[in-house]
């Protein structure tokens, strides 16, 4: 039996899992204090989200020594296609100095490598935010200075889709799906020959607007913003990632509390939620041209596809393209343990990073 330690270190939380085989038997969810939190770099967190793991492992009464692999979201890193990748000295050090930008997911392969270092096992992780498997025409922008990023919530939506090939019986290489992951984010992806041939940025400012981030904006007025004497740089930052679309609008980001508001009669609050859902099966509309209308399904995936009037919304404008399926939540840490045990059941290979042919032509 294999088993398993699932580490996935969030902005404001540590989730934490031990899996045999594809079965959770137990996990940890810690949500961490913004006091706790308060520190210049990211990578000085690491004592803290070290010593939270410690203790998940300590309350079960587990040696590492009895672990078959660690497991980890991966963090920031240079673009790599999808898959299981092994962690090695490279990543880590890219990690640790935030080569590719600051985010609390790049604690997670640290963990997992330290952790792996007590015992000799292998330390994985699995469809990092950085996966890109862009097909060449979606990279071109419009400037030759601004090419495009794939950048997404890779490791559900990877999941969801071999789940829905898996229903249909046939493997996920042989599938025309188009994803739309919702939540904090909102990623939406044109899946073709087992890759996501294209996918708006989710987090620099692409696509539909979200909870939190602004999405695609008018160029141009953007452009006087980040000159306007008012704002500084880490201020537009922020109205991009962090502070925009419902939260800009509307002043939060909890969408309980958004529907709350349409409950209770608040025009502004339903006009924001209709027009991100309007944005969202906009979205889909583009990418069902990048499958060139070989759509088989629509999946509508993450935390906000549990909240039926959005999902409906976004149905009545797409579901003339292709059947919806609707598969909430984004269960990372189940997509974790899969992904590394297609590796220790030998059904496909762990990754080296950084993979050559990107590292070329990057």
């Amino acid at each position: 039996m294999h088993l398993l330690l699932i580490i996935n270190t969030g902005s404001t939380s540590t989730k934490l899992a031990l899996y045999h085989q594809a079965k959770a038997v137990t996990a940890g969810h810690i949500d961490h204090s913004q006091a706790e939190l308060a520190t210049e770099r990211v990578i000085d967190q690491l004592p803290l989200r070290r010593r939270v793991v410690d203790e998940f492992l300590q309350k079960r009464d587990l040696a590492p020594s009895q672990l078959a692999a660690v497991v980890a979201r991966g963090g920031l890193l240079r673009p790599m296609p999808g898959g299981c990748y092994a962690i090695n000295e490279i990543m880590v050090d890219e990690l640790r100095r935030a080569a590719y930008g600051e985010h609390a997911c790049n604690l997670s392969a640290i963990l997992a490598q330290q952790i792996a270092e007590t015992t000799g096992c292998p330390a994985y992780i699995v469809d990092p935010v950085v996966t890109d498997e862009l097909q060449p025409l979606a990279r071109l922008s419009g400037l030759p200075q601004l090419p495009r990023r794939s950048v997404f919530h890779a490791l559900n939506h990877k999941a969801v889709g071999r789940r829905i090939a898996a229903e249909f019986g046939k493997p996920y290489a042989e599938c025309h799906l188009v994803v739309a992951h919702l939540g904090g984010g909102i990623s939406v992806g044109g899946h073709c020959g087992g890759q996501v041939i294209d996918v708006n940025n989710a987090l620099d400012g692409e696509g539909p607007f979200s909870p939190q981030r602004s999405g695609g904006l008018p160029a141009a007025p953007l452009t006087e913003l980040c000159f306007d004497s008012r704002y500084q740089r880490r201020d537009i930052a922020r109205m991009i990632a962090g502070e925009g679309g419902l939260s800009a609008y509307l002043g939060t980001s909890d969408v309980r509390e958004v529907m709350g508001r349409i409950e209770r009669g608040d025009e502004r609050a339903l006009e924001v939620m209709e027009a991100m859902a309007y944005q969202v099966a906009k979205e889909i509309g583009a990418m069902a041209t990048v499958l060139k209308g070989r759509t088989q399904a629509i999946v509508l995936t993450g935390g906000l596809a549990h909240c039926a009037w959005l999902i409906e919304e976004i149905k009545e404008r797409v579901e003339f393209i292709a059947p919806v399926r609707v598969l909430p939540g984004e269960d990372e840490m189940s997509a974790l343990a899969e992904g590394a045990l297609r590796v220790l059941k030998g059904e496909e290979p762990a990754g080296n990073y950084p993979p050559q042919e990107m590292a070329r032509s990057k």
